[in-house]
């Protein structure tokens, strides 16, 4: 790795475009906090320069570390020499990043963390995801969506459906688990239904798996490893109300661990769902880590899982500034079980990067 690298961090300032009626939510704060914690830990890597839109942030802010993904923010960045732009924001087809022709002048030398833009603006779209990997043979919980409309007489089509309760409600482009409800009724569907109906024009309904749910991390190609691979897998319990509660309100160390080795010896099916999460980042071209949320189809030990949520972005928020001592990522607790501390998996992560050119021309897979 070169001994000269510069980076700057990004945090979402723009709030991404209603794209075929669905509005992805911005997370409050635009992951500043993350942001924070990755510069803060990469500037205790040998040969690495932080650069910042001020000197000498706060360590125990999240603000003062990262600029916005303005155009502004973005041009500011690349002026302070950077050569690295690590991209902890939300991407889409129509960023800055992507469009913005004032930055032509740096995309043949400065490199990027982060997917590419026309990636993610179409593979956080999960009815799209869904249907892709379905028709590539990859195992799914059935789904249906559901499109608003002034002829939608919402409790006739649900009853049409013959929906097998209780079932997930979730939005098409969700964050986290916002908006994601376990419904047992009916009637508690449909309130939820037109609930999210307000945010959203498109939403889906997923059949509800019961069993053991994990994630599973898994690395781009890099200069460090040829081809994807996964970290170890991540079970989760303490559900709330039968879903994962979302990290900003319960930390992930109280309900995750990294599944031992001993248990994987017992159980093909943890093999078997590595596996397709790994062909899944390949076929998706990803070109940082991704996380895949995976279940069971029933409680017991040996059944099947099936790939629920493919998330483009996984948290990233670590430990190391004051204060931050319990802000483990699931990712940061799959990289421990090898022996990675935050650091270590950052660096990783920066042996990825591509350079912005490379990340603009990258397209999406046609069904």
């Amino acid at each position: 790795m070169s001994s000269n690298i510069r980076i700057s961090v990004l945090h979402q300032a723009i709030e991404p475009p209603i794209i075929n009626g669905v509005l992805k939510p911005m997370k409050p704060g635009g992951y500043q906090d993350s942001g924070a914690d990755i510069a803060y830990a990469l500037q205790t890597l040998p040969n690495i320069k932080i650069l910042t839109p001020g000197p000498s942030p706060d360590p125990s802010s999240s603000s003062g570390w990262t600029f916005p993904d303005t155009p502004s923010g973005i041009l500011s960045a690349l002026q302070s020499g950077a050569t690295h732009i690590w991209a902890n924001t939300i991407l889409f087809s129509s960023h800055p990043l992507q469009t913005m022709s004032e930055f032509d002048e740096y995309q043949d030398h400065v490199r990027v963390i982060g997917q590419p833009p026309n990636l993610v603006q179409l593979y956080d779209d999960k009815e799209y995801v869904n249907n892709l990997l379905r028709s590539k043979g990859f195992t799914l919980p059935q789904s249906w969506t559901l499109t608003s409309s002034p002829s939608l007489n919402l409790n006739k089509k649900l009853q049409e459906l013959d929906l097998p309760y209780p079932i997930v409600g979730k939005p098409i482009r969700g964050r986290g688990s916002s908006g994601v409800k376990l419904c047992y009724t009916l009637s508690e569907l449909t309130t939820h239904i037109t609930s999210l109906f307000k945010d959203s024009s498109t939403i889906m309904l997923e059949q509800y798996l019961s069993g053991e749910e994990c994630t599973v991390t898994v690395m781009p190609p890099s200069s460090l490893h040829e081809d994807y691979w996964a970290l170890p897998i991540v079970t989760r319990f303490n559900h709330d109300k039968g879903i994962a509660p979302y990290n900003g309100v319960v930390a992930v160390t109280a309900n995750s661990r990294v599944v031992s080795q001993e248990e994987m010896g017992k159980d093909e099916r943890y093999g078997e769902v590595v596996k397709e999460c790994v062909d899944v980042a390949r076929l998706l071209r990803v070109t940082a880590p991704i996380r895949v949320d995976v279940r069971r189809f029933g409680k017991g030990k040996g059944e099947k899982f099936a790939l629920f949520d493919a998330n483009m972005k996984p948290n990233m928020t670590g430990p190391g500034r004051p204060g931050r001592e319990n802000q483990a990522s699931l990712t940061g607790m799959a990289a421990e079980a090898i022996g990675w501390d935050y650091s270590r998996l950052l660096r990783e992560m920066l042996s990825s990067a591509c350079t912005l050119r490379q990340l603009r021309d990258i397209r999406p897979l046609s069904k």
